[in-house]
């Protein structure tokens, strides 16, 4: 059975838009590549065929594997989000209890995540901490530098 993605408007778009390309420009690309390849004669020796056909079917793995995820896509109402506690899209500061620095984040789709727009995926070690947080509550979090308290200072969508 197939596993739900959850993702917002904007996540499902880019979704479809990179089938688009890869549908509509690599796809091309790579037959493109396969045709030269044949025009060079022996295939059994042909070591560009081989890739060729290697990518081909990389590219065409991929494409099945996004399909999946666009009809499998469920899109989440940011409209009935509950602001009182930590929910998936849900923009967070952050105190960090041990040095005092402030941090904003919003918790996001795995397939969403960015760092540079401070948007972190949900399967996160400290989204994970911060889920059913309210504000004042402290998160404790596991992450690979260890043990680390964050305090929720504040809640929006």
């Amino acid at each position: 059975m197939s596993q739900v993605v959850h993702v917002t408007e904007e996540g499902l778009q880019k979704l479809r838009d990179e089938v688009k390309h890869l549908e509509s420009v690599e796809r091309p690309k790579i037959s493109q590549q396969i045709a030269t390849a044949r025009d060079k004669g022996d295939l059994s020796e042909n070591a560009e065929y081989d890739a060729a056909k290697e990518a081909q079917g990389m590219l065409e793995m991929k494409i099945s594997k996004l399909n999946e995820k666009i009809a499998n896509a469920r899109i989440i109402d940011e409209s009935q989000l509950d602001t009182s506690k930590v929910l998936i899209l849900s923009k967070v500061k952050i105190k960090n209890t041990a040095n005092g620095a402030e941090m904003q984040y919003t918790l996001v789709p795995e397939n969403e995540a960015n760092l540079a727009e401070k948007k972190i995926s949900i399967e996160s070690p400290i989204s994970k901490g911060l889920l059913g947080k309210k504000v004042g509550e402290i998160a404790e979090v596991t992450t690979p530098a260890g043990q680390m308290k964050f305090e929720v200072l504040d809640i929006s969508r």
